[in-house]
Formats: C-alpha cells, structure tokens, sequence
C-alpha cells in the first residue's frame, strides 16, 4: 500500500508538473499582436469587449492594446512617428481620412492579397462599398471598422419648456437656428445648440457636402471648397454664432464642454457623430428625456453626409506577424466584431451581413431607438475626404484654426474663406 501510495503520489506531481508546464507551450506557441486604437471614451468598452471575444476564440494569435491616443489626430501623428522611430503596433485603428496618407507613405501593407486567400469576400460581409473605404490608389490599405454620420442630439425636457415637441424637430436648419435662440431667451445658464466644428474637418464637411460642395476638384489640383457651397456653409456656422446664441466651447480636439453641458441638461440641442451615442446616454442618465434624430437637410438634392469613422490596418511587416495580425483584423471587421463595435457606441455597422441580416442587430435597433438616427441617413453618406500629400494633416488643422476665427467672431465668412483656401491650396500637390 505505500509503494502504490508513493508511486500515485509521483504521479500525481508528475501530472500536476505537467499541467503547470501547459500554459507556458501554449504561451511560446501564442503570437501576441499589439494593437492601437484612439479615442478611449468611445472605443474603449467596445475594443476590450472585441478583444475578449477574440481571445476566447483564438487559441494561437491573442491581442492587446497600446498607447491609446485621444482623437484619429493624435493617432496619426504616433503612428507616423514610430514608422520613423521604430515601435510600430502590428495593427491601427485609424480615421477612414488617413488611410490613403498611411498607404502613400506605406504604412499601411496591402490587404489585397490576404483577401484573395479568403475566396469569395462578399460571403464574409466585405462588399465593393464598404471595401471602397479603405482603398486608396490602387491599394486596399485598410478595412472599414465603424463608419458614422452626424446627427441631432435633443434635450426633450429644454426643447418642451419652450413649447417644441422633439418628435416634430426642426428639419431645416433655419428653425433650429430660431428654436436655439428661443431656448437660449430662458437665461440660467441654457444654451440653445451648439454645432460640434472643432477637431478636425468632418463637421465642416457636412455643411460643405450638404450645401452639394466638394473639397477639391476632381483631379485633386485645386481647392473647389472656396466656392458658393463653401461660403455658404461658412455663412451657415456663423448664423449658429451669431443668430442662434451658439456658444464657443473651445477649438481643441478633445474639448468636451458642450458634452458636459448637454449631459447636465444646460443644453438644448447638439449636433456631433453619432459614434458617441452610447456615451452621451450615460452622461445624460435621468437627467432628462434624451432624443436623437437625423442631421437638418440642406438640399434636399444635391446634399449628402461625411463618413466619419475608423479603417483598421496592418502595420507589421514579419510576415508570421502579419498573419496572425490578419486574423484579428478578420474578426474586428466581421459581423460579429461589427456588431460588437455597434452595440457598444453608435457607430454604423461596417459589415453587409451585420446590415442585412436582423439575427445581428435588428433586435438591438428595435430596442434601442437612440441609435437608430444615422440608419435613416446611410443613404446620404459619401467618403470623408482624404487630402492628397504629406501635408494633409497640416491641412486638417488649418482648416480648423480658420473655423475657430468664425466661433470667436474674429473674422467674416468670407474672409475665412479667401484665407481658408490660400493656405490649403499651397499645401496640396501640383501633380
């Protein structure tokens, strides 16, 4: 009994040895790709929900995030950066406008020939449209993640105390510029709207898109925004200041004090990406009666709406490194990741058979009403414009900086416009 006791007790360590030795194969077996997204107060519950998901899933490629960086600006200038300095993550989540910057430089690797391994993408859920977000140059230099449009967001509760029903909202832009003057008459610290310019040019580009304007010719050689689509929606912006009591919450990317007014119920209405739904509901709680709806149409025509959002793309260069970056990636732009990025902000679904089919999300839309705004636009949604160049982030800022002089009432619309497009226009290509 004590030798088949001693020899059960060996074998017993021999098996408890061989277990604690499992996980460190499983680990040398495991490639870990480092990932990098921005954004955190919108991206962070859904990109730690995706990785979990993908963790469970994967049992040779495991992912995990790096250095988050607070706007798709912050997020280009590190990737640019370390693709100089070294310390490149194996996978961006970067804006849709700067992909083509990050495929001119090569950055960004060619999905190409990973989707030609995959057969058929259609039956993956990539159609022509959504892979058209990240093709650039001949180069599929990333894959849709998130795409997004502007919308209306209501203070039920303001927009009542001043005798407008928020199901019957303005649609015209020149009654809501009316209405925000009446709720801001309430004094007490109420606002009426505000109409979220700073940051970068996506705002912008939906007036200028609105009004059927364009950025720059069509063979990319000159500015085409200097023109009366462009000073009108300039002369737009500066009636929101002007007529509409629209306050100057700051110029700066990641300024959120229209944010905080809104979720404190000192703020009628605001007008930003609907990416943020999930985050302004819980700002709002039980304050008051939140709303949303789609964007004021400018012309009813002629009009269309930015594509805001988030392109992933492969920044490893090993090759065994970007196979198993690819997997993630795959998962990310999946139907499953689509809806899992969806849920957990607002952002429109980047995957056909997560818009097609109602076992993803329909359930979700049914129930969440808040997020269902932007669905009703998606048919207005044109490409957020990339500039050409190596200037093109230095143009974005410019752009920026002259809005500001209209927020501060420092400068007319029309000489906004005229400094607008001397400054961009030195900064593009000639050829």
């Amino acid at each position: 009994m004590s030798n088949l006791h001693n020899r059960r007790s060996a074998l017993g360590l021999m098996a408890g040895a061989a277990t604690l030795a499992m996980p460190h194969v499983a680990r040398a077996q495991t490639i870990e790709v480092v990932a990098h997204y921005s954004m955190p107060p919108i991206f962070k519950e859904a990109q730690e929900t995706l990785a979990e998901a993908f963790n469970k899933k994967s049992d040779k490629v495991k992912v995990t995030y790096v250095n988050p960086t607070p706007t798709y600006e912050d997020g280009a200038q590190l990737i640019l950066r370390q693709a100089t300095t070294g310390g490149l993550p194996d996978v961006s989540f970067q804006g849709l406008n700067r992909l083509r910057l990050f495929s001119e430089r090569g950055i960004a690797a060619n999905l190409k020939p990973f989707l030609e391994r995959e057969g058929d993408v259609k039956k993956l859920g990539y159609s022509d449209p959504l892979l058209g977000l990240g093709f650039h140059g001949g180069v599929q230099c990333g894959l849709a993640f998130a795409t997004s449009n502007p919308i209306s967001y209501l203070n039920a509760d303001l927009l009542k105390r001043v005798g407008q029903n928020a199901a019957e909202f303005p649609t015209n832009w020149d009654d809501v510029i009316k209405l925000s003057a009446r709720i801001n008459a309430l004094g007490d610290g109420n606002e009426g709207m505000f109409f979220r310019w700073p940051g970068d040019d996506w705002m912008f580009s939906a007036l200028l898109y609105g009004h059927g304007g364009r950025m720059l010719t069509v063979d990319e050689t000159k500015v085409a925004f200097d023109g009366p689509e462009g000073l009108a929606a300039l002369k737009l912006l500066d009636r929101m200041v002007k007529e509409g009591k629209m306050p100057n919450f700051g110029a700066s990317a990641t300024a959120t004090a229209d944010l905080q007014a809104f979720g404190a119920g000192k703020l009628g209405t605001m007008f930003r990406t609907t990416a943020q739904v999930r985050q302004v509901s819980g700002m709002v709680g039980r304050n008051f009666e939140l709303k949303t709806t789609t964007l004021p149409v400018i012309d009813p025509v002629k009009g269309r709406l930015p594509t805001g959002g988030a392109g992933v793309m492969l920044t490893a260069k090993d090759p065994a490194r970007q196979a198993a970056a690819w997997e993630f990636m795959k998962f990310a732009s999946s139907a499953e990741g689509t809806s899992i990025m969806a849920r957990n902000t607002g952002y429109v679904p980047c995957n056909q058979l997560a818009i097609d089919d109602p076992g993803y999300l329909g359930e979700f839309y049914r129930a969440n009403p808040l997020f269902q705004a932007a669905t009703r636009q998606v048919h207005l949604m044109i490409p957020w414009y990339a500039f050409p160049g190596q200037n093109s982030v230095r143009v974005t800022q410019i752009m920026v900086d002259n809005l500001a002089r209209i927020a501060e009432q420092k400068a007319s619309p029309e000489e906004v416009l005229r400094d607008m497009a001397r400054e961009v226009g030195r900064l593009i290509p000639r050829a």
